[in-house]
C-alpha cells in the first residue's frame, strides 16, 4: 500500500486571482483572506505585487502585520526594482518568475536565453543580500524546453533557491502529458516543484492532481478556481480530491472552504454557481459527511 504523501498549498487567490475578470479585492478584504487563508492551514500565501504600487504595497504591509503563521510571498520579476519594493514593503520570501519558453523570450520580451539566465541570478543574490528566501517561477514552463527548464532549476537550486514552479500559463496542457513531462523532469529536478495550472480548458485541477501524483510537492491554488482568463486550480477542489480520492494528506481544513468562498465571492461581488463543487449549493448541505 502507498504511503500517505504530503503536499503543500501555495495559495495565489490574491496574486494571480484577482486577475480574474471585474474582480478587485480592497486592502482589508486581502487581510480578511489572508487571515482565513491562515486560519484553514494553508502553508504558502501568495499576496501580491509590491511593485503595482502605493495602495497594493499598503495592502501587503496589513497582511505581513498581522502575525499569520503562513508564510507570506510576494511576487516578482527578475528586475532590480521588484525586488527592492518587495523588500521595503517586508517580505522575507520572494517568489522570482522568469520566462522559460522561447515564445516568451523572443517574441513577448525580445530577450535571448542567456539573458533570463543572467538576470535570474543577479535578482536571486540581490534578494539575498537583503536575507530573503527565494523560490523561482518558470512561467510558461508547457511550451518550453525541458532541458532549458531543467537549467533554470539547476541555476536556481545552485543559488539557493528553495522550490520552482512549472506553470501551464496558458493551459494548453492534459492530463495525459502532464504525468509525461512530471514523470521526467520530477526525477532530474534538483529543487522541490510546485505546479501552477491554469484552467482554459477545464483541466486545471485534473492537470494539478496527476502532477501532484507524479511527484510534485506544492500546489499553486485559487478560492474557487478563481484567476485570469477561465482561471486557476481550485484549491477546496484540489485538496479535496487529494486527501478523499487519492487518499492522501495536506494540512489544510476543509471545513473552512465554506467560509472562505464567501469571503471571496463577497468581495468580488460574484456568485458561486449551484453546481459548483464542493463550495456549490448543491454540495454545501451536510457537506462534510457527503465527501468524507
Amino acid at each position: 500500500m502507498q504511503d500517505a504523501r504530503t503536499i503543500e498549498i501555495v495559495d495565489t487567490t490574491l496574486r494571480d486571482g484577482e486577475q480574474s475578470p471585474s474582480i478587485v479585492f480592497s486592502a482589508q478584504d486581502k487581510l480578511n483572506i489572508a487571515t482565513a487563508l491562515d486560519k484553514a492551514g494553508v502553508t504558502w500565501i501568495e499576496a501580491g505585487v509590491p511593485v503595482m504600487g502605493e495602495e497594493e504595497q499598503e495592502a501587503m504591509k496589513m497582511i505581513l502585520s498581522a502575525g499569520l503563521q503562513a508564510k507570506v510571498i510576494a511576487w516578482n520579476r527578475a528586475l532590480k526594482n521588484d525586488i527592492l519594493s518587495s523588500v521595503s514593503c517586508g517580505f522575507s520570501h520572494l517568489h522570482i518568475s522568469v520566462p522559460v519558453s522561447d515564445l516568451h523570450i523572443e517574441q513577448k520580451l525580445k530577450k535571448s536565453r542567456e539573458w533570463v539566465l543572467e538576470n535570474l541570478k543577479q535578482s536571486i543574490l540581490l534578494a539575498q543580500s537583503f536575507g530573503c528566501t527565494v523560490s523561482v517561477g518558470a512561467e510558461d514552463a508547457s511550451r518550453g524546453d525541458r532541458e532549458y527548464f531543467l537549467e533554470v532549476a539547476n541555476i536556481a537550486a545552485e543559488l539557493g533557491a528553495v522550490r520552482i514552479r512549472y506553470a501551464d500559463t496558458v493551459g494548453c496542457l492534459n492530463p495525459l502529458a502532464v504525468h509525461s513531462i512530471f514523470q521526467e523532469l520530477i526525477p532530474r529536478c534538483p529543487l522541490p516543484v510546485e505546479v501552477h495550472m491554469h484552467n482554459d480548458f477545464g483541466l486545471a485541477n485534473a492537470n494539478t492532481l496527476v502532477a501532484l501524483a507524479a511527484g510534485a510537492e506544492l500546489a499553486s491554488t485559487t478560492i474557487g478556481g478563481i484567476g485570469e482568463r477561465a482561471g486557476n486550480a481550485a484549491l477546496e477542489e484540489v485538496v479535496t480530491a487529494w486527501q478523499v480520492v487519492y487518499g492522501m494528506k495536506c494540512h489544510v481544513n476543509r471545513n473552512d472552504f465554506l467560509h472562505l468562498s464567501h469571503l471571496v465571492m463577497q468581495a468580488g461581488n460574484k456568485d458561486v454557481f449551484d453546481y459548483k463543487p464542493i463550495i456549490g449549493n448543491a454540495f454545501t448541505v451536510d457537506n462534510t459527511n457527503k465527501i468524507a
